[in-house]
């Protein structure tokens, strides 16, 4: 048997036919090895690269233009129209002129639909004009008796055989009579009116200069929907007899008033309390070879936007100083056109306007974004009236010759800039400009705020506090697994360490911020007294077993020290809690986080203090097992070559050792931050997701991770707040590859510098 096997066990001879078939399937399987490893590869990098094309395919139309396209032209019976206005269908339209004439027609072909007839009186002749907030679709004509009407549009939709039927209808929210603006029956020069369901407030100025302001509140009965009451409020304000009024305007709140005059100053005055206005400021909006050639409030009553002669368009807005007093501010300019604007259209929804110029110009704008989208001839006409859809997708324009215009507007996501995105925008309502993620909100006036730049921070700041814990952790424990720790005490701590990594993150940020977040809180001082004490207890530890007698410490086989330091770090830690509430009585009155506040340091329960350290917990293994096998992989006859040169085993390391396994240290560190940038549920759970920048410890933090996880389920598919959330998925995606790219660099000098050794 033995001489069967030994004969089984020749190899054949070379050249055989059963070595070249050997042979030819070795090759085989290398070949097959090696295409399977290259394919493997390719579809890696492929399926990298398909994910940053589809990320970037749905990013790019946030940074796209609007675009405008003639639907239809025709001519109508314009009779001088001073207004009109385009449904949200962009199909059916009204027009009113300053001879009291309204009529709905098809905005597609100028059909006239209805035209309903307004009750003028007989006795008064029409003398102003005046358009509340587009949203309410209120108007109200002044007379030369110091009256006004006050009407509004309404369109009443329904389906009869599954068909869309809009019928035009006017109403009068404060009753067909009119309105007494004057008592003293004083022509109205100009009208200001805005309407809703408890107040309706008609401003005019009269002819002998002089500012009333008339408010109706409607005031129902609790017991009976049916039944109310209208209170009459009237105010009057006596101006210059040499000041020469050109617009006035009260925003949809009533109040707030806004006067123009021909000098180009805005007075601003607060007609909050309707007997009693009061004049806030009065302010120079425009150069003095300039004047004030238009005059809008953009959505939501906040701004206003002042149309220039020179062709500018200023946003202004009240912002309260440190003494809560409001004053105008002009917050950003748009100069994209040089001829004087004669009309202005803000959208419905968004905080974007048009601008056209008396050269036909149109300009479409958005203001929080500061972003030009379009500037293009609209008409050959600069008299010309203007209407924008509720939709913001459809322009009807009007000249006074009677050309109509129905226009196609694209335009899906104007409030995206390189300016909102990642510099301070100034908001409305907001006395600085700020860095402000906040994409929704429970009112309707509401306006979001896409700043990546706190997001991004935050990411920078997780992965900070966190590398600050794992980094010294993991090297300097892997350091001494790999060279002093003894091999069997190696089998139990690397494999222990390593199994770490197997947690998953929603369980530590679970317990993150149920269990450590109120612990911390509770025990502040005894935390801090961890970190201080347990490096100084460990350094006197190791100065007191050099003191020990030589066969004591013998006693302890060689790599086994670090178990001495097992039992000082249970006592460091215990004592620390124990002492707690003593030093937090001691020094900060019994409670640290007030204390904190106090001066001045915002102090939140889930804040970067704990996720920095439940990270960095969850980051060592990664950092310690890479460095680990980078160490334990130094060739031994440079460290026993080192050693036997005289060297002692500190200088072997630091000089030969380290240097050796710096391209693996590098990478495992690069490794980790790759870890702690892309975290998501522990910065989830842990942080209390607030979109911040500041570094203090105690605060906490919302990163871009984080927010997509958030965020994305709620996005509404193709919108701009979808499409922003996929910008921060590309954001991070590409701070990856840049860190990773990076890494590689620095990796494979390293490694060409110090191969040689």
């Amino acid at each position: 048997m033995v001489e069967q096997s030994s004969q089984a066990s020749v190899l054949p001879a070379p050249g055989s036919p059963v070595a070249l078939r050997r042979r030819s399937w070795r090759e085989f399987k290398d070949r097959l090895a090696r295409y399977g490893v290259a394919a493997g590869g390719m579809m890696v990098i492929f399926a990298i690269v398909l994910i940053f094309f589809y990320l970037l395919y749905v990013v790019v139309p946030l940074f796209y233009g609007a675009e405008i396209e003639t639907h239809s032209e025709y001519n109508i019976d314009s009779n001088n129209a001073t207004h009109i206005t385009l449904n949200e269908y962009n199909d059916v339209a009204l027009m009113l002129t300053m001879q009291g004439q309204a009529r709905f027609f098809n905005a597609n072909d100028g059909q006239l639909m209805l035209e309903p007839i307004l009750p003028l009186p007989s006795d008064s002749q029409i003398s102003s004009f005046s358009k509340g907030a587009s949203a309410t679709g209120v108007f109200a004509y002044g007379f030369t008796d110091g009256r006004a009407l006050v009407f509004k549009q309404e369109y009443k939709i329904s389906y009869p055989n599954d068909k869309r039927k809009i019928t035009p209808l006017i109403e009068f929210p404060a009753g067909e009579e009119l309105v007494v603006v004057d008592p003293q029956g004083k022509r109205l020069q100009l009208l200001s009116v805005q309407s809703n369901e408890e107040q309706t407030t008609v401003a005019g100025l009269t002819a002998d200069n002089r500012l009333v302001i008339n408010s109706l509140v409607r005031e129902q009965d609790f017991m009976d929907e049916d039944l109310f009451t209208v209170e009459q409020k009237t105010a009057e304000i006596i101006l210059a007899d040499n000041l020469t009024a050109t617009y006035l305007k009260v925003d949809i709140d009533q109040r707030e008033l806004y006067l123009v005059d021909a000098d180009g100053f805005i007075a601003y005055y607060d007609i909050t309390d309707t007997e009693a206005p009061r004049l806030i400021q009065k302010i120079k909006a425009v150069p003095a070879d300039v004047d004030i050639t238009a005059i809008e409030f953009l959505t939501g009553g906040i701004s206003i936007l002042v149309g220039r002669s020179d062709g500018q368009i200023d946003q202004w807005f009240p912002v309260r100083d440190e003494d809560n007093n409001y004053t105008l501010h002009n917050v950003r300019s748009f100069s994209d056109q040089t001829a004087p604007i004669v009309a202005i259209a803000t959208e419905y929804a968004r905080k974007g306007f048009l601008a056209l110029d008396n050269t036909g110009q149109l300009g479409v704008y958005h203001t929080t974004a500061h972003r030009t989208m379009l500037v293009e001839p609209l008409t050959t006409s600069g008299k010309t009236v203007i209407a924008i859809s509720p939709r913001a997708n459809g322009l009807l324009s009007l000249t006074a010759d009677g050309q109509a215009k129905l226009t196609m507007i694209d335009n899906e996501h104007p409030e995206v800039s390189w300016h909102s995105l990642w510099e301070e925008v100034w908001y409305e309502s907001r006395d600085q400009p700020a860095y402000i993620w906040q994409s929704s909100s429970a009112s309707n006036d509401f306006e979001p705020k896409f700043s990546l730049s706190p997001l991004t921070f935050g990411t920078i700041k997780a992965a900070l506090y966190a590398m600050m814990v794992a980094i010294p952790l993991a090297i300097m424990g892997a350091i001494y697994a790999a060279y002093f720790m003894s091999p069997r005490m190696r089998t139990i701590v690397k494999p222990t360490i390593e199994i770490m990594e197997a947690l998953p993150t929603v369980i530590l940020g679970f317990l993150a911020g149920l269990w450590l977040a109120p612990l911390v809180e509770g025990n502040l001082p005894g935390v801090f007294s961890i970190l201080i004490m347990l490096p100084i207890m460990t350094i006197i530890t190791a100065w007191i077993w050099t003191k020990l007698p030589k066969a004591f410490r013998e006693r302890i086989p060689d790599g086994w020290e670090a178990a001495i330091l097992v039992p000082v770090v249970i006592a460091v830690g215990a004592l620390s809690m124990l002492a707690s509430p003593t030093l937090e009585l001691w020094l900060f009155d019994g409670n640290m986080p007030k204390w904190l506040n106090e001066i001045g340091i915002n102090f939140d329960q889930r804040n970067s203090l704990v996720v920095g350290l439940v990270m960095g917990f969850a980051v060592i293994p990664t950092i310690f097992s890479i460095t680990e096998d980078a160490i334990f992989g130094v060739p031994k006859h440079l460290t026993v070559g080192s050693l036997a040169l005289g060297a002692t085993p500190w200088q072997t390391l630091t000089r030969v050792v380290l240097l050796t396994a710096s391209p693996g240290i590098f990478s495992a560190v690069m490794i980790g931050l790759g870890r702690a940038v892309g975290e998501t549920m522990i910065v989830l759970m842990a942080t209390g997701n607030t979109p911040i920048m500041d570094f203090n410890i105690f605060e906490g933090f919302r990163a871009l991770s984080a927010n997509i996880a958030v965020e994305m389920p709620e996005a509404e598919v193709a919108s701009t707040h979808y499409r922003v959330l996929f910008l921060a998925a590309l954001v991070l995606f590409g701070a990856t590859f840049i860190f990773n790219t990076i890494a590689e660099i620095v990796r494979q000098r390293l490694r060409n510098k110090y191969s040689s050794l």
